[in-house]
């Protein structure tokens, strides 16, 4: 370009230089010198622009080089470095937060962390109350490590206590404009939630929560969440153990994938039906459409598993792609058919209770599940149960010891004339509908709210019962203060409690069983936890009847029993009016919390006018240590004093009741109506001889010949009524008073 206006400058001098060369001869040698300059002046212009404009160019072009070259070996020195430093910190460490109630998911979060750290990864295992989400999370956005999380859901739905601030915190931050969707980007997180299918409403909310609102604040899933079920019979893989075993299985191949810098690759399933051509944007779409999925009302984001996706219909793999809307029709009868044959298989294994009794086996019996897991065998076989079958249980109570040994019986003996070391405690269910705060098992049995599992006939059930109890006791034989003739009367088992553990009501054969007990002439005594009534009406007679009345508001049994069934309420009132139409011995036994359910007496007076029972036994809850599971404290348990004064006031407030025994060592008084009361004297111990010949009346006619509590009463000892001096000790034995190690410093 410069050339062009040098020449273009050269063609303009020559014309000028010839119009003027006439004029040159009359000026002096320095005047031509300065004119011929100046004539000449466009040469010399054009001459310095091209020697400026070509040094330049060359400067210009010399500097280009070399920042070529710098930047090359910049490139290649960062990539080097890059490379290196990425073969080391895919994956910095794994850090596994754990919200846990009753231990299980800390326990989870422990055997993760050993298994990361077997393939040479570091792991960090978190309480997630000793951790600041505020100050803290976003950390692990930049410091290259994978974040785990194993949350349970306890009450309501609501987190366990050591998870409530930092579930909190997520669900504001999610909702928070100031943090907005970028705030956790970079966090790879994979999450397991624990929870119970019982409850239909909240089964594994607070997994699926923190799934979401990690993924709000743009956290990056590395897998699909997953989901352990305490239900087993509804448990994907059997019990949560198992569900948790399957997906750490797939965490840690994951986890291995991620540490070697390996990406997850693309399905393929592009609407195109072809290859995905961008990756990177594909996988963005797919994360953003199963969180789109996650945060709907009715499709949860659930880990697919390889028999899922074995069973899915050929029309129902094109989920991922787009539907025409005339294809929707043949989907969504594909859908209903699948339906329809897995409503059919559940219909096959499923026993309602509304049917228990005199039910059959079904066809799939084989199939259905073990009520009692491996793991719980473990827990409950630690506990002193001895395990019968595959649902029941049989356990040696600490009165039947004592009685042995001439200690004193329970307070059955002192209400009811039992003989405690001649006493079975057994259930043919461990499963409960109820996860009750004073549970004495610590909820370590099973819960349901319907027969759904393996179901073992009453025969064998009785059977081994009896020979495990009877072995129990044999192991006292020589045993230093165990009576001889106790000993021999205890081999012999005359009275049954169905009240060791869980619902016996919700045993299909629960009348089979009743009857086999009256034929070998043991007295029964079933406790209930009224919330199955049609079960209570269909019961054949049974020697005395029990209700747990746990509280008197629905608040207060919400509260207290933590009942699995929504219509807990109902349910509840219904099974005190199916008591009350009973004309046998009934009884109403309430367990009084202190500070939870002391203050109630006007509305427990209403429940007993309800189900007009016979006897209301009103016992201080009892503790049974720490546990987890419960809030449950020593302050919750009430003096023996403050029992007295409570039973006083209630039994003041009952027309036609008044306070009949005491037994001042389990902290107990018997409520007993005034038909029990003949000619001024207390008529509560029970005639089981007499029993057992009405029953077997009433059996051989069909239940047509019927008969009442009135028909089998016998009178109460002196010793055991309210006042007596022996406060319901039996004189015939010996208090044991075992020594107080404790140091005493109170001077008085």
């Amino acid at each position: 370009m410069l050339a062009f206006f040098g020449v273009i400058f050269l063609c303009v001098g020559s014309l000028s230089t010839s119009e003027n060369t006439v004029s040159q001869d009359v000026h002096s040698p320095t005047e031509n010198y300065l004119l011929w300059m100046w004539q000449r002046r466009l040469y010399i212009y054009s001459a310095a622009a091209l020697l400026f404009g070509f040094c330049f160019f060359l400067q210009v072009a010399r500097r280009k080089i070399n920042y070529t070259e710098e930047s090359k070996v910049h490139i290649a020195a960062k990539s080097n470095s890059s490379s290196e430093k990425d073969a080391h910190v895919h994956v910095s460490g794994v850090k596994i937060f754990y919200g846990s109630q009753t231990g299980t998911a800390k326990g989870f979060a422990t055997e993760l962390s050993e298994e990361v750290e077997n393939l040479g990864i570091s792991a960090e295992v978190i309480d997630m109350k000793d951790y600041d989400p505020d100050d803290r999370l976003v950390d692990e956005c930049v410091s290259k490590s994978v974040c785990v999380f194993l949350v349970a859901t306890y009450t309501d739905g609501q987190p366990t206590e050591n998870a409530e601030w930092f579930c909190k915190w997520l669900e504001e931050a999610s909702t928070d404009f100031r943090y907005g969707n970028k705030f956790l980007k970079g966090l790879r997180y994979a999450a397991f939630g624990l929870g119970n299918s019982v409850y239909v409403g909240h089964y594994n909310t607070v997994g699926k929560n923190v799934d979401k609102w990690l993924w709000m604040l743009g956290g990056k899933r590395i897998m699909s969440r997953g989901e352990g079920d305490c239900n087993v019979v509804k448990s994907r893989n059997g019990s949560v153990q198992a569900d948790f075993l399957a997906w750490k299985v797939k965490f840690l191949s994951r986890l291995k994938a991620l540490s070697k810098g390996e990406k997850k690759s693309c399905s393929g399933n592009c609407k195109s039906g072809g290859s995905c051509k961008n990756k990177k944007k594909h996988g963005a779409d797919e994360e953003e459409k199963a969180a789109v999925q996650d945060n709907g009302s009715e499709v949860d984001l659930i880990e697919s598993s390889s028999e899922d996706e074995e069973s899915v219909l050929p029309d129902e793999k094109i989920s991922r792609s787009v539907v025409d809307v005339e294809d929707l029709g043949n989907i969504m009868t594909n859908v209903k058919k699948a339906k329809g044959v897995k409503e059919d298989r559940v219909d096959g294994q499923v026993v309602k209770l509304s049917k228990l009794n005199g039910v059959t086996k079904t066809e799939h019996e084989e199939e259905r599940r073990e009520m009692v897991t491996p793991a719980l065998r473990e827990a409950l076989s630690k506990q002193g149960y001895k395990l019968i079958g595959s649902h029941s249980g049989v356990k040696l109570c600490r009165w039947t010891k004592s009685m042995l040994r001439g200690r004193g019986g329970c307070y059955k003996h002192t209400f009811y004339g039992i003989e405690s070391h001649r006493c079975m405690e057994t259930t043919p269910s461990l499963a409960c509908a109820n996860k009750c705060v004073f549970c004495w098992r610590h909820h370590t049995n099973p819960v349901g709210t319907e027969w759904r599992w393996k179901m073992d006939p009453a025969e064998e059930i009785l059977q081994d019962a009896l020979e495990k109890h009877q072995n129990m006791i044999r192991q006292f034989r020589g045993v230093p203060g165990v009576k001889p003739e106790r000993y021999e009367e205890g081999l012999s088992v005359k009275h049954c409690a169905l009240s060791l553990v869980g619902e016996p009501i919700m045993y299909p054969e629960i009348n089979t069983f009743l009857r086999l007990l009256h034929s070998h002439r043991i007295s029964s005594f079933l406790v209930t936890n009224a919330q199955f009534p049609e079960e209570i009406r269909n019961l054949v007679p049974v020697t005395q009847l029990y209700v747990s009345v746990d509280a008197s508001t629905k608040d207060s049994l919400k509260k207290i029993d933590r009942p699995l069934f929504k219509d807990f309420w109902p349910r509840f009132i219904d099974s005190l009016r199916a008591l009350g139409e009973k004309r046998q011995r009934t009884v109403y036994r309430l367990t009084l919390v202190k500070a939870w359910n002391v203050e109630e007496l006007q509305a427990y007076s209403e429940l007993i006018a309800l189900g007009q029972p016979d006897f209301i036994e009103v016992k201080g809850v009892t503790y049974c240590g720490e546990s987890s599971a419960s809030s449950l404290t020593m302050a919750n348990v009430p003096w023996h004093q403050e029992v007295v004064a409570f039973v006083q006031q209630l039994a003041d407030m009952l027309p036609h009741y008044e306070i009949a025994c005491e037994h001042e060592h389990s902290n107990c008084l018997l409520i007993a109506h005034t038909k029990f009361k003949v000619n001024g004297e207390w008529w509560t111990w029970i005639n089981y001889d007499r029993f057992q010949e009405l029953v077997q009346a009433h059996d051989d006619s069909g239940g047509q010949q019927s008969f009442s509590a009135l028909d089998y009463v016998a009178k109460t000892p002196s010793w055991a009524l309210f006042g007596a001096n022996e406060q319901g000790f039996d004189p015939a034995d010996t208090r044991f008073q075992r020594r107080n190690k404790t140091k005493d410093i109170s001077g008085c």
